[in-house]
């Protein structure tokens, strides 16, 4: 597999022996195994996975490499023993995925003749840029999560609750061949959608007021991001101002997305739109993140962030602006960036949504 080819010229150049990989998306990005119990032990060209018996079957028709099965005690015992006796020097682990208890009993049962060195990000900064495989699964994704928005929308109506339509949306979703949502759909109306992380509510859509929607998808382990705001009636002055200015900053962002450009400029693009606009303040979060097989994945879109963007990126454009007591309004799109440019993989219109009351 080329990614686990790209991932041993990494560890040459981080003077590692070995990684083991626990992080269970990375685990899934190396070998294809979707279980929920797994280390994969990483040398050179060699790799092995190593799981439960719950998994010996699915293991073995996932995965194109050797797999041993840990019938008893933890699985970082039988990681522990193969290191210790392939005799390597160095080994990684991904801190960040590992407990404090699990890296102390690997350290205890090498003693000193083996060197633990934290290898997180490792395999993160290679799942930044999307093979042309992974591409075409997170458009699928991002097509089906905007399918399900346009059948659930129409339903919506005052007096139905936020969490009605967030069920209606992660149903449609389903139905439309969603193993389920990236997250837990986001329905926010009225004063509440000025709340960027909202939880939908038993409370009632009211009429007269934004109702701000964020979802995704999750299709065969790829994620979408999507955020839209409608209105309950015909759009009052002071949310068509609030509205136009986070949609000139979204677009301001996304015209910048070309290859080479730092991901801050990126944000700054779409936060100086809004600051000529009187609405920086109320512009809290960064402006996007890349996705794929988590729905926060790298790069981080935000002021100080310096990465570049490389072609096969695939990133969301995603400002908004929150007035307290008032609402707030968030315009999200999942975009690719290409040789060129960009494309914008949404195709979900940025229209100002009105619904009838």
């Amino acid at each position: 597999m080329d990614r686990r080819r790209r991932l041993a010229e990494a560890l040459t150049g981080a003077r590692l022996d070995a990684l083991a990989v626990a992080h269970l998306p990375n685990v899934r990005y190396l070998t294809g195994f979707t279980g929920s119990n797994a280390v994969l032990l990483l040398a050179g060209r060699k790799a092995t996975l190593y799981t439960d018996p719950r998994y010996t079957l699915q293991a073995r028709q996932e995965c194109d490499i050797p797999v041993r099965i840990i019938a008893r005690g933890p699985l970082w015992s039988g990681v522990a023993s193969e290191i210790g006796r392939r005799g390597w020097r160095s080994v990684g682990l991904e801190a960040s995925h590992v407990s404090h208890q699990q890296w102390q009993s690997v350290a205890q049962a090498l003693g000193r003749t083996v060197r633990l060195k934290d290898a997180s990000g490792l395999v993160e900064k290679l799942r930044m840029v999307k093979d042309a495989g992974e591409i075409a699964a997170i458009r699928a994704s991002v097509q089906l999560a905007a399918k399900a928005f346009g059948k659930a929308i129409r339903k919506a109506r005052a007096g139905m609750t936020e969490l009605a339509l967030a069920a209606e949306i992660d149903h449609q979703m389903r139905l439309l061949g969603a193993e389920g949502p990236a997250f837990e759909t986001i329905v926010a109306g009225g004063e509440r959608s000025a709340l960027p992380h909202a939880r939908p509510t038993a409370r009632q859509i009211a009429p007269n007021q934004i109702l701000l929607v964020d979802m995704g998808a999750s299709l065969n382990g790829y994620m979408s991001d999507m955020t839209r705001v409608v209105h309950l009636g015909p759009p009052t002055v002071e949310a068509r101002r609030l509205y136009d200015a986070v949609l000139e900053a979204q677009l301001a962002a996304i015209a910048a997305v070309v290859p080479g450009v730092t991901v801050g400029d990126v944000d700054a693009a779409a936060r100086g739109t809004l600051r000529k606009r009187r609405f920086d303040r109320l512009f809290t979060h960064s402006t996007g993140h890349g996705l794929g097989l988590e729905i926060h994945e790298g790069p981080r879109l935000g002021k100080l962030a310096q990465e570049r963007l490389e072609p096969g990126m695939v990133v969301t454009i995603e400002p908004g602006a929150y007035q307290e007591g008032f609402g707030g309004v968030r315009i999200e799109d999942t975009v690719l960036v290409t040789p060129t440019g960009v494309e914008v993989l949404t195709p979900t219109s940025k229209e100002f949504l009105e619904i009838p009351l």
